[in-house]
């Protein structure tokens, strides 16, 4: 598709049959998605259906689990029609040797698919790459051919006319027909059932009928004053094939430029291409295969500084992987036994071995990829002004064109006193001028260029917008709301400090004694301290008769030992200060035989995130008003606001879910001209992130699938900074689009008064007309890549 022209045809064409529902397009990935009424109308007739009414070329993208494409021996549908092995969903021939097997990865494994599931092993054919850049570089490939085609042919009619050669009109002007015809039916020609079929069977004048009635108009006007000059009466302006001719060309390099230059925007921000296509395998032996062919059940090895090939489990080895690439945080993970290790990351100086989790069809980039598609097939409502826009462009410039004709022929007669033939020779070439000069493609290019852009920048940073919509809206927030524990708090207590208060010489049994204790209790502080006490390698007695007593703590029995660990009430104790901290703490003591002191005594907190101060600071800076809703109770919520520097009046304590989604409905209503983002990571922030204008989930252990789902964005660190990107991502991405609106009126606005001649002195030939979609479309899709390489 080459403007919004293509894709309103496509809407239209699509959207009117009655077995097509919830239909998705997108300019710039080419592509339209459908739920499709089966019963109705077939996937292949869907898909005659388009190429019969539209004249697009349509290839089925399919996606049923686990696939692979292998070379067979002989003829490949054969394969297509059966026997399939089991777990085979679908097979598929793509050429006369190439099936493409779908299939369920929990059946069949793809090793297995491959050696096992024919009568003899397949042959793995080489990697397809992401059917929409595929799509993109087939069709750059054919505009370049066909562009040079052209080229070759016009240079020799260019020569013929332009150069000071010999008088041989007859001759020179047979041959220049001769090459013309070619360019206009090889060249030009499927331009023609494009604008028909778009007329027919879409009821709409699109860009395609500009460029067929302008060529069309110069070439038949050659080749009448051809006629003219054979028959001895050449007219004043003599033919001019150099003029069809280099129309068409120069028609032909302005697409292919626009078009190479959004596939280079769309290849530039492809998230798939961060896939490994190799993996070393671990079965006994060491090897290195086909990461398409890692099965369920594999252990593979990453070796120092390689790109990981898939999710998965570390079982041995110690390194620290670089995973900005998926989450934006430039800072390298520490990586462990039992560490999760992502598709797509870099490892660093260690050697890993790796138990496989997720396939690499399904992995973090393939999950990443999916969103960051969502975000580019939607379209935010701003693009609805240019699909408006362009419906009226080019009825709007066919009918300047023809007030162009009608005005020359009347100053030609009136006032050059030109009889009415040579008043219409000099007539038509304004009008050719106008109707090849004026170019839609910048406005449909406006808004789904930037998105796209946008959304790969942002899914670079570790950001997910899940729909366009979002990108437009955040850019205009007033005020966020952020929930508390788990996202402007690390979500888990850490130990404070620690006090023993027996003889040096008891410290390490008396540790001990409390880690036999709470070492199996699932309580958060019994977790934290835990925790604490095994990174000091302290292993557990044994503690028999362990009683949990609901709100107060644990006892248990040593030998002949008590051991109690709770609150000082419960133990009474005298309560013990505080260590100096702004945040509230809890405190664990833990006792011998009833003993009125303690004998270890724990601090513990909730911290910050360390990138919370520096968030709430730069929102504070972009006039966004911070809010706090929480669960926890008043003293501690207002320490944290305090901290972060929130107002009184916009915190909120002991919320249930109901109450902080009821917070931000009240804010919305309260404040209709406001944009309410709501900052969220459990499932009791789900109902608040739907409810929110733009809804920003933070990654965390408990209640992630709820509140990712309901959420417009998803952040792919813990980090709080994917929220400032999220804003400035927003209106860098909004100042684009409004700067290609105001380029895309600002250009032809002067095309159609240079090109009507209404300057007079300034005059654009109709032969150079073409080089019009150049400049309209390169400054647009320059500025919306300004976004990854000039930042936002």
């Amino acid at each position: 598709m080459t403007c919004t022209g293509c894709e309103t045809k496509l809407r239209r064409t699509l959207g009117t049959h009655e077995a097509v529902k919830n239909l998705k397009t997108s300019l710039v990935l080419a592509r339209a998605e459908f739920d499709l009424e089966v019963g109705r109308m077939s996937v292949e007739d869907a898909i005659k259906f388009l190429e019969r009414t539209t004249e697009f070329k349509c290839e089925r993208v399919s996606n049923r689990g686990s696939r692979l494409d292998f070379i067979v021996t002989g003829d490949a549908t054969t394969y297509a029609k059966g026997p399939w092995p089991d777990g085979v969903t679908e097979i598929s021939s793509y050429g006369k040797n190439v099936i493409r097997v779908e299939f369920d990865a929990k059946v069949i494994g793809a090793r297995d698919l491959k050696e096992r599931g024919w009568p003899t092993p397949m042959k793995l054919a080489p990697p397809r790459p992401d059917p929409s850049l595929d799509a993109g570089s087939k069709h750059v490939r054919h505009m370049g051919y066909m562009t040079i085609l052209s080229a070759l042919l016009t240079i020799p009619v260019l020569v013929m006319a332009w150069a000071p050669l010999p008088e041989r009109d007859i001759a020179y002007g047979s041959a220049s027909l001769a090459l013309a015809t070619i360019v206009q039916i090889v060249i030009a020609g499927p331009f023609y059932p494009k604008a028909l079929k778009g007329l027919i069977f879409s009821r709409m004048i699109e860009m395609d009928l500009l460029i067929v009635l302008s060529t069309s108009a110069a070439y038949i006007f050659s080749v009448v004053s051809f006629g003219c000059l054979v028959a001895g009466r050449p007219l004043s302006t003599g033919e001019f094939f150099e003029t069809s001719t280099l129309l068409v060309t120069l028609i032909m390099v302005g697409r292919y430029v626009a078009a190479l230059a959004r596939q280079k925007a769309v290849e530039s921000i492809s998230i798939r291409s961060l896939q490994t296509t190799t993996a070393t395998l671990i079965n006994g032996d060491e090897t290195e295969i086909d990461a398409r062919l890692l099965q369920y059940g594999d252990t593979f090895k990453i070796l120092p500084e390689s790109r990981i090939p898939t999710d998965g489990t570390v079982i041995d080895g110690e390194s620290e992987t670089n995973e900005s690439m998926i989450t934006g945080e430039s800072r390298p993970v520490n990586k462990s036994i039992g560490s999760n290790v992502i598709a797509g990351s870099i490892n660093g100086s260690g050697t890993l071995t790796v138990r496989l989790t997720r396939l690499p069809g399904d992995n973090t980039i393939s999950t990443i990829a999916g969103m960051v598609d969502e975000a580019k097939l939607s379209k935010p409502k701003i693009q609805d002004i240019a699909d408006k826009v362009a419906s009226y462009f080019v009825p709007g410039v066919v009918t300047l064109t023809i007030i162009t004709f009608t005005v020359w022929i009347a100053i030609g007669v009136a006032v050059r006193g030109q009889s009415g033939n040579q008043a219409a020779v000099h007539a038509i070439t304004y009008a050719i001028t106008v109707l090849i000069v004026s170019c839609p493609c910048a406005i449909g290019l406006a808004v789904p260029m930037v998105i796209v852009i946008a959304s790969g920048v942002a899914a670079e940073r570790g950001v997910i917008f899940k729909s366009a919509t979002s990108i437009e809206l955040a850019h205009k927030a007033t005020d966020i709301v952020f929930d508390k524990t788990g996202t402007l708090t690390e979500g888990e207590l850490s130990v404070v400090s620690e006090q023993h208060f027996g003889i040096p010489e008891t410290l390490a049994t008396n540790q001990a004694l409390l880690l036999g204790l709470i070492g199996s209790n699932k309580h958060p502080i019994s977790l934290a301290i835990a925790t604490h006490l095994r990174s000091k390698n302290i292993s557990p007695l044994p503690i028999t008769n362990i009683q949990t007593i609901p709100s107060k703590g644990l006892q248990g029995t040593h030998s002949t030992s008590l051991l109690r660990a709770g609150s000082s009430t419960w133990l009474n104790l005298p309560p013990s200060p505080s260590p100096p901290s702004s945040l509230p703490t809890t405190t664990l003591h833990f006792t011998l035989n009833l003993s009125p002191t303690p004998t270890l005594t724990y601090t513990l907190h909730t911290p910050l995130r360390p990138s919370a101060s520096p968030t709430l600071s730069s929102l504070l800076s972009k006039n966004i008003t911070p809010h706090l809703l929480s669960g926890d109770t008043p003293a501690s919520v207002h320490a944290i606001a305090s901290l972060l520097r929130i107002p009184a009046s916009n915190i909120r304590a002991s919320c249930t879910p109901a109450q902080k989604r009821e917070y931000v409905r009240d804010l919305q209503s309260r404040h209709p001209h406001r944009v309410v983002l709501f900052c969220g990571d459990g499932t009791n922030d789900a109902p608040a992130l739907a409810q929110a204008h733009v809804g920003i989930h933070v990654p965390c252990i408990a209640g992630a699938d709820v509140a990712r789902g309901a959420a417009d964005v998803v952040l792919l660190s813990p980090g709080l900074e994917g929220v400032v990107t999220v804003v400035r991502v927003s209106r860098g991405a909004m100042r684009r689009v409004w700067f290609n609106f105001g380029w895309s009126f600002v250009y032809n606005v002067v095309a159609v008064v240079v090109g009507s001649g209404a300057l007079v002195r300034a005059r654009l030939e109709p032969a150079y007309a073409g080089l019009g979609e150049v400049v309209s479309v390169l400054p647009v899709v320059g500025v919306a890549v300004g976004m990854r390489w000039g930042g936002v």
